[in-house]
């Protein structure tokens, strides 16, 4: 049997004027039936001049904005592939990921116009180009393309990597994959057809698309999007629209706690705050505890879901720096490195299985090879699991390093640092030392440039042992990080 993910569609005809889409910056609103039929007239669009057809790539170099949600739906009608990419990224970096994906037609916003002309020049070669106010304007007249050709296991989107450990990657998200990681999504997070959230992170990041956006979508509710993240205007939509849940990371969890707003916006329709990328502070949690809206830490990852993990708000106090448990529909195991399971509390590599999981790397065999065992998904990601079953995520594996012949993993000791109230950011990162093979740096983040490294010494030595013990401290205004508020640990020194 064809499985159809025509979710315009099915919500068209069964609300056609639910609204699904708000633009937070304009508050233009676009029910479920305007939707559909703006992606009809968009695919019509594109077939008709630009002959985009099914496994066709379409680039896309821009910020948020409503036009690029339906980009997104429109290419799917075709069975085409929208490839969303960092528009922070220098025209040397975007050539890379031009040059792997070969797309059929680049789409951008007119301020990224002369970036895409000169990635074409470091490439070497001109695709066509299309301004995407030009697509919405234009499709209006054109007559729609009422099909919908994807199948359930064509890429719908290629989302690249930030390319950390070297060239980025782009997973391939299959159309199943978006569905399954809805209903598991939907089943953990109690999504219905009358939920309403704030989608700030970029579109070029999974987050911006797979944490609520497109799980909401199938399931008929809202989402207002913005163009960027800004905490008062935040705070001022989930009020405004009755926001019922609310997704961030701890940089902005923790904007939106400081901000003047917070105190006096009304924010008691949201249900919960679902947090990724990093672990949230115990003082965080407490103070959206104290507003009244529980945390639900989660995790996950491109290739896979990334809806993976999440922590019911109930333990967000007494299991504080868990993910909780697997989602419905995923299968987890940890394993050493001889690919043997692990018993409770000892550390290992977390490995999944479900049917959310990417097609793999476009034009990368090797590299999916190298990932998959079977049809096993290897995270890299270090884990633990305790006796009660919960999970922790004890950092990369990349980024472990010995000391003395000891494994010493960051995510651990910056855990331990981040209990001091003081400090607002930290990061550990292993260099090279002569007497140990390597040793730990420890940058910190807080108000004052000369914190107490003593303080910070005694503190670590009482929760951790000598050896996890960072050999020196140092102040950085704030951790560089990436478009989705990950930090970016190769910008901090020379880390393995």
């Amino acid at each position: 049997m064809k499985v159809i993910h025509d979710w315009l569609q099915i919500w068209s005809t069964h609300s056609p004027q639910r609204i699904a889409l708000i633009d937070g910056d304009s508050h233009e609103a676009w029910s479920y039936s305007v939707f559909f039929k703006k992606a009809k007239a968009a695919a019509g669009f594109l077939v008709k001049n630009f002959r985009i057809k099914k496994g066709d790539r379409i680039i896309y170099v821009g910020q948020n904005n409503l036009s690029v949600i339906n980009l997104f739906f429109s290419v799917s009608r075709l069975g085409a592939i929208l490839v969303p990419v960092n528009y922070r990224l220098t025209a040397k970096e975007l050539s890379y990921i031009f040059k792997d994906a070969d797309p059929q037609l680049v789409v951008h916003d007119s301020e990224f116009e002369a970036l895409v002309k000169e990635t074409f020049t470091e490439v070497g070669f001109f695709k066509p180009t299309l301004n995407i106010s030009e697509l919405q304007k234009n499709s209006e007249n054109t007559e729609g393309f009422s099909e919908f050709l994807a199948e359930e296991n064509d890429p719908a989107m290629i989302i690249y990597t930030s390319g950390t450990t070297g060239r980025p990657k782009g997973a391939m998200i299959s159309h199943g994959g978006l569905f399954w990681n809805s209903i598991s999504t939907s089943m953990r997070l109690n999504i219905t057809q009358n939920d309403v959230a704030v989608t700030f992170l970029p579109l070029f990041h999974t987050g911006g698309w797979n944490v609520l956006t497109t799980p909401f979508f199938s399931r008929g509710a809202c989402i207002i999007l913005t163009q960027k993240f800004v905490a008062d205007q935040i705070l001022s939509l989930s009020e405004k629209y009755q926001a019922t849940l609310l997704f961030g990371v701890p940089t902005t969890m923790a904007l939106m706690a400081q901000s003047s707003k917070f105190q006096s916006s009304e924010l008691s329709t949201i249900r919960y705050a679902i947090v990724g990328g990093e672990p949230l502070s115990l003082d965080l949690i407490q103070v959206w505890n104290q507003k009244n809206i529980p945390v639900r830490q989660g995790y996950g990852l491109t290739e896979f879901g990334p809806n993976v993990f999440s922590l019911n708000e109930t333990d967000s106090v007494r299991k504080m720096g868990s993910v909780g448990f697997a989602n419905a529909y995923i299968e987890t195991k940890v394993v050493d490195e001889k690919g043997q399971n692990v018993q409770a509390n000892q550390i290992g590599e977390l490995w999944l299985r479900g049917p959310a999981c990417m097609l793999g790397y476009w034009n990368h065999p090797e590299a999916t090879q190298q990932t998959f065992q079977g049809d096993w998904l290897k995270t890299g990601d270090l884990v633990r699991q305790d006796s009660e079953g919960f999970f922790y995520i004890v950092g990369r594996q990349k980024d472990m390093f010995k000391s003395g012949g000891e494994n010493v993993y960051p995510a651990e000791v910056e855990q331990v640092i981040s209990q001091l109230t003081w400090v607002k950011e930290v990061a550990v990162i292993g260099v090279p030392d002569e007497k140990w093979g390597e040793s730990g740096v420890a940058y910190v983040s807080s108000e004052k440039k000369d914190f107490n490294t003593e303080q910070l010494r005694e503190h670590c030595s009482k929760n951790l042992a000598k050896f996890k013990i960072p050999k020196s401290f140092l102040w950085i205004q704030e951790l560089p990080k990436s478009g989705a508020g990950k930090v970016l640990k190769r910008e901090l020194g020379t880390s393995r």
